[in-house]
């Protein structure tokens, strides 16, 4: 079965969408046992941060998700994130995620109550420098007609 996802980010005063498709959805076991714990994203980079601002998963800017703890559950693909940022809107909800035999990372961010099959939309990133200790999330998005790499760094809590 193939799963389309429709993923929007905001930039500089450009709406830009793109459609992407989870080609796989048989599981990397061991990049998702990797994973399991308690994590903190320690940065979030991307060329032309001074000049753009990427919402987010459309929850929040970029950099309100430095500091944000985050909980993987490897045997459920279910877990939890939580944005605290001084300055920053707080957020906590319940994900479910996976990581596919592809190396995408597919997450959905679940509103309370709702049960993750009745979610349509959610995000694909890619697992990248995975270690014991760290490992980064990246997603591809569209500045100005040019692909462009925002990495989100995570480090063991």
């Amino acid at each position: 079965m193939r799963k389309v996802i429709l993923l929007c980010t905001l930039a500089v005063l450009m709406f830009a969408c793109k459609s992407t498709s989870v080609t796989s959805t048989n599981t990397d076991r061991k990049a998702q046992v990797a994973m399991k714990g308690n994590w903190v994203i320690s940065s979030v980079t991307y060329p032309g941060s001074q000049y753009i601002k990427v919402n987010s998963f459309q929850i929040a800017d970029s950099e309100c998700f430095v500091g944000s703890t985050w909980t993987f559950i490897s045997n459920n693909n279910k877990g939890n994130m939580a944005l605290t940022k001084a300055g920053c809107s707080s957020f906590n909800s319940p994900i479910t995620w996976f990581v596919n035999n592809e190396g995408q990372f597919i997450l959905k961010v679940l509103d309370a109550g709702i049960k993750a099959k009745k979610v349509r939309e959610g995000y694909i990133l890619y697992v990248a420098n995975q270690s014991e200790t760290s490992f980064q999330l990246i997603d591809k998005i569209d500045v100005g007609g040019k692909m462009t790499d925002v990495v989100y760094q995570f480090q063991k809590n």
